[in-house]
């Protein structure tokens, strides 16, 4: 049996620059809550 967390259960949010979802990141564990922009291109275009 393969360990972790199919994708689709997956916390997501939606970028307010692109209007398109995101889902969870493991380099975004920590502060998960505080993430708002999908990449540091829509970051910069807010």
């Amino acid at each position: 049996m393969p360990n972790g967390v199919k994708k689709q259960d997956l916390p997501t949010t939606t970028c307010p620059a692109c209007q398109r979802p995101f889902t969870w990141r493991k380099k975004w564990a920590r502060d998960w809550e505080n993430v708002v922009y999908c990449s540091d291109a829509c970051r910069k275009k807010r």
